[in-house]
C-alpha cells in the first residue's frame, strides 16, 4: 500500500438532552480506506524486533526455539526497503543484527544475514524491558519520517530493573513508536506488559503454545507492513462553554486517552491514535455542556471531531464531523439511547467487571471475584459477545440453580485478562 488512506468519520449520538442537562455522549466511527488522497505518502517502515533472551527462555527450551523461528518469519515478512533491526533482551539490550546501533534496509542479503544471527541467540541473564525499549527508541529516533513500529516478546517478569526504571522508559518512548507486545508462557505479568502496549498504542497478546508464535509474529508484521500513515491524531475542538470530560478508544481495544491530550490551541486538543492502514477505530467522546439560556431549545454544535496529521494548531485535516446538542422537554426524545453509545458503555462496564474480578482473585477474595466475573458473563451474554462469554465460562461456572464458583484455571484467567480490553464487534454491523 504505497499511498495514504482516505479517512471518514461517522458520528453516533442522541443529540437531544433534557432541559438543564449537561452531558453529551458521541461515538465516532473512524474508517481509513483507499484510494490514496493528497496526503503525504510513501513513508517507509522502520521496525525493531525485541526478543527476550533471558535464562528463563530455556525452560522449556521450546520457547527460545519458537522465538527464533518467529523472529525469522517476521524478518521474511518485511517489505524490501523497510529499515529494521533485531535486539536481544536480557538484563540489558544488545544488538543481534546489525552489529552497530542502527537500522538497515531489508533486502535478500540483509534478511539472510539477520536470520543467521538470530539462530545464534542463547538464553542467559535477566529481564529489563525498560532497557530494551530505550534501545528501540535510540534505533528509531533518527527515522521520524518513517512509520515506526516495534515488537516486544517476553516470557517473564521485569526483575532486573526497578519498576520506576520501566515506567520512565515507557514515558520516554511515548509518541516515538508503536509497540505490539507478546507474552509467551504463563510466567509474565499482564499488567506490566499492558503498561507498555497501552502507552505505545500497540496490541498485547498471550501465546501459551510456543508452536503458535510463528503465525502470530507473521500476522503482526503483516499488519505493520499494511500501515501507510503515522502519528495520526484525533482532534477535539469545543466551543467556550463546553469541555471534554473524557475520550476513550472503544474499538478494536478499550483505552482511556483522556490524560494523553495535547493542547494545540484554545479549546482544541489532540489525542494520539497511532499509525493507520485500511482499518476502523472507534472513539467515545463525553462532553460537559452548559445549556443555552438565551435560546434553550435551540440546536448547537458544541464540538467538532477531526482526524489530523498534527502540526500545532494547524496540521493537515483528513476528515471532520460535528457533535450536536439540542435541549428539549420531550421526554421521549431526551431519554432515547443511541445504539452505538449503549454498546460502548456496556463494553466498558464488561471490561471493568472482568478487571475487578481478576484483582479480587489476586487479593484472595474469592467471593468478590466470583460475583464480578459472573456479572461480566451476564453482561457479555446480554451484549451478544460470544467470544468473551466463552472465555468467561472457562474461568467461572454457573450452576442451573444459580450458584457459581471459580474454576482452577490459571491459563484461562490470564487469557481473559489479556482479552478483556479488546472489543469484539457484535450484531449485523461489520467493520472494514
Amino acid at each position: 500500500m504505497s499511498g495514504a488512506p482516505e479517512f471518514t468519520i461517522e458520528i453516533n449520538q442522541n443529540a437531544y438532552l433534557p432541559m438543564g442537562g449537561h452531558e453529551v455522549h458521541a461515538v465516532a466511527h473512524i474508517k481509513a480506506s483507499g484510494p490514496p488522497t493528497g496526503v503525504p505518502s510513501g513513508a517507509r517502515g522502520a521496525e525493531v524486533i525485541m526478543v527476550d533472551s533471558s535464562g528463563s527462555m530455556d525452560f522449556p527450551s521450546t520457547k527460545l526455539k519458537a522465538a527464533k523461528q518467529a523472529t525469522k518469519a517476521a524478518i521474511d515478512t518485511l517489505r524490501d526497503g523497510t529499515l529494521f533491526a533485531v535486539v536481544a533482551g536480557t538484563g540489558m539490550a544488545s544488538m543481534v543484527y546489525p552489529f552497530g546501533e542502527s537500522l538497515v534496509p531489508a533486502d535478500e542479503r540483509t534478511r539472510k544475514e539477520a536470520k543467521r544471527e538470530v539462530d545464534k541467540l542463547r538464553a542467559r541473564g535477566g529481564t529489563a524491558m525498560g532497557q530494551w525499549l530505550l534501545m528501540a527508541r535510540r534505533l528509531l529516533e533518527p527515522h521520524r519520517d518513517a512509520i515506526r513500529h516495534a515488537i516486544l516478546l517476553t516470557d517473564g517478569k521485569n526483575e532486573s530493573e526497578r519498576e520506576q526504571d520501566l515506567t520512565e522508559a515507557i514515558a520516554y518512548c511515548e509518541g516515538m513508536f508503536v509497540c505490539d507486545c507478546r507474552g509467551i508462557g504463563l510466567d509474565w505479568r499482564v499488567e506490566e506488559v499492558r503498561k507498555i502496549s497501552t502507552a505505545l498504542l500497540g496490541d498485547i497478546g498471550l501465546v501459551s503454545e510456543p508452536a503458535d508464535l510463528v503465525a502470530d509474529f507473521t500476522t503482526m508484521m503483516e499488519n505493520a507492513m499494511g500501515k501507510s500513515v503515522a502519528d495520526v491524531a484525533l482532534r477535539v475542538r469545543t466551543i467556550s462553554n463546553a469541555r471534554v470530560k473524557y475520550v476513550k478508544q472503544t474499538y478494536p481495544v478499550i483505552d482511556d486517552l483522556t490524560a494523553r491530550r495535547t493542547d494545540v490551541g484554545p479549546n482544541v486538543g489532540d489525542y494520539p491514535t497511532g499509525s493507520w492502514g485500511g482499518e476502523s477505530k472507534h472513539y467515545h467522546v463525553c462532553l460537559e455542556v452548559e445549556p443555552d439560556e438565551v435560546n434553550p431549545g435551540g440546536r448547537r454544535r458544541p464540538c467538532q471531531i477531526s482526524v489530523v496529521l498534527p502540526d500545532g494548531a494547524g496540521g493537515l485535516e483528513l476528515a471532520k464531523a460535528g457533535v450536536f446538542a439540542q435541549w428539549t422537554d420531550d421526554e421521549e426524545l431526551s431519554t432515547r439511547i443511541n445504539g452505538e453509545v449503549a454498546k460502548v458503555t456496556g463494553r466498558e462496564k464488561l471490561a471493568n467487571a472482568v478487571q475487578e474480578g481478576l484483582q479480587a482473585r489476586k487479593d484472595g477474595d474469592e467471593t468478590t471475584a466470583t460475583a464480578r466475573l459472573v456479572s461480566a458473563l451476564r453482561l457479555a451474554d446480554e451484549a451478544g459477545d460470544e467470544h468473551t462469554a466463552k472465555l468467561l465460562r472457562r474461568v467461572v461456572e454457573v450452576e442451573a440453580d444459580g450458584t457459581s464458583r471459580l474454576r482452577n484455571d490459571d491459563e484461562g484467567m490470564m487469557i481473559i485478562d489479556v482479552e478483556s480490553h479488546k472489543t469484539a464487534r457484535v450484531g449485523p454491523r461489520t467493520e472494514g
